[in-house]
């Protein structure tokens, strides 16, 4: 089958970006007998600035609406249902998941059991989880992939459009008082518009003429620079600043950011078509998801042996030997990352052989799908923001919520593809591309911008 090898590159940039910049601007820290954590932006005056270059989970949503749109319009071509499409890719995000919190659980426990201070526990076990805020914004958006791309078929950019404009208007009605909760809408409207510029990718309307992404790059530029010049927000793209919620000047630097990526696509793809990048970029793409999950592991691994002995000096953040340390601390972290993903590829293989669904499959599927994706979204954003040991002990309820998501998602049953055996098991077919399916050909049949449709309908979609 066609990939798009562009969209796989940039998830393997994008994902090097999300680990190189939390390496960086989270700094372990090991004082009076205790592992903390500060953010070296706090200490770094001009680190603000390089956040510009650091945020690129612009990318990843960029190209999950990209890939969502061309997977979702094959399975519909087959004349496959939402219930098995949704349940597919949710499980591809939540069987490595689960691995993940397990181990995650398995280790708070040994850390009780060793007499580590809850205060301790309870600020590595946050680290260990943040990142995981991703992964409900993107379950809602998998689930919601039909709905909006009926939207995109019907009304193009306006829905991005729309959505832009409720970003700001949340940003607004969030500061009476009382309302704060309200900008948590916006993890959806400036999240979901970026996803809906991936459909837009792909069927042409965003890249056809070429001067379309130069266009979206210098108005996103110039709409970034006049809020954060304003004053009204802060020049980082990483932190809370803008990002929890996500900001309007967050949207603003993600159409710059993407503007740029789509305008590199016809330059970078030549080189791709070459035998010697390719096969690389395949492997790493092939790990994304590990990657990411697991990519805060040698960090503490590393603090824990090498800041408790003393092995490591502690400079002042921001400092020369600071910096010199830094080198030394990336290049460490990256050894140990990928023995530990090599390592956890390995002990996944079996769940490859772990059905899709399992009972039968009725009226109930739907039902137990939507209450599946909403009991494990709810769940992992609760890790995200508490962490895995909140006040160092267990978080039980979120614990509960996450088994809950994933055995109702399990229990939506063998939904069979037209044409199957009804009674022949379904296995996962591969979780080599957990966050998106670039290597699906496709025919798209949108009404405008035909371009990009003609390359899949030839089989050439990458």
């Amino acid at each position: 089958m066609a990939r798009n090898r562009y969209a796989d590159l940039l998830r393997v940039v994008a994902i090097s970006g999300v680990v190189y910049g939390h390496w960086l601007l989270v700094s372990v820290t090991y004082q009076h007998g205790r592992l903390s954590g500060v953010n070296a932006i706090d200490f770094i005056g001009w680190g603000r600035w390089v956040t510009w270059a650091m945020q690129v989970m612009p990318v990843f949503f960029l190209v999950g609406g990209y890939v969502n749109a061309g997977s979702w319009t094959a399975h519909q071509a087959r004349g496959e249902g939402w219930t098995r499409w949704v349940r597919d890719r949710v499980m591809r995000l939540l069987w490595p998941t689960a691995v993940y919190i397990a181990v995650a659980i398995v280790a708070v426990v040994i850390a009780q059991a060793a007499g580590a201070p809850h205060a301790e526990l309870a600020e590595i076990a946050w680290l260990m989880a943040l990142h995981l805020w991703f992964l409900p914004v993107y379950l809602l958006l998998n689930a919601l992939t039909p709905v909006l791309l009926a939207a995109h078929r019907r009304w193009g950019l306006a829905v991005p459009a729309a959505m832009a404009v409720a970003t700001a208007l949340v940003a607004v009605v969030r500061t009476v008082p009382g309302l704060h909760f309200v900008g948590y809408a916006n993890y959806l409207f400036v999240w979901g518009g970026i996803h809906q510029w991936g459909f837009a990718w792909l069927d042409g309307r965003l890249t056809t003429p070429r001067w379309r992404p130069y266009v979206m790059a210098v108005v996103g530029a110039a709409l970034l620079v006049g809020l954060v010049a304003s004053g009204t927000y802060k020049a980082d793209m990483v932190g809370s600043g803008n990002t929890n919620p996500p900001s309007i000047a967050l949207l603003a630097f993600a159409a710059a950011q993407s503007g740029l990526v789509l305008a590199a696509e016809p330059w970078a793809s030549r080189r791709l078509a070459g035998p010697r990048l390719w096969p690389r970029v395949k492997r790493l793409n092939s790990v994304v998801m590990n990657v990411y999950l697991w990519h805060f592991v040698p960090a503490l691994i590393v603090a824990i042996a090498f800041y408790t002995t003393g092995v490591f000096a502690q400079p002042a953040i921001g400092s020369a030997r600071w910096w010199e340390v830094r080198v030394v601390w990336l290049a460490l972290l990256t050894v140990l990352l990928v023995a530990v993903v090599a390592a956890v590829t390995w002990a996944e293989r079996p769940m490859l052989r772990l059905p899709g669904g399992v009972g039968p499959a009725g009226w109930w599927s739907p039902v137990l799908l939507v209450v599946g994706i909403a009991a494990a979204a709810q769940s992992l954003a609760t890790f995200a923001v508490d962490g895995f040991a909140p006040g160092g002990r267990l978080p039980w309820a979120a614990l509960a919520g996450f088994v809950v998501g994933l055995v109702a998602t399990l229990l939506t049953g063998r939904v069979p593809k037209p044409g199957d055996d009804d009674h022949r098991p379904q296995r996962l077919e591969s979780r080599d591309d957990a966050l998106g399916e670039p290597g699906i050909a496709v025919t798209v049949q949108f009404e405008q911008k035909p371009g990009r449709a003609d390359q899949y309908q030839r089989g050439e979609g990458g």
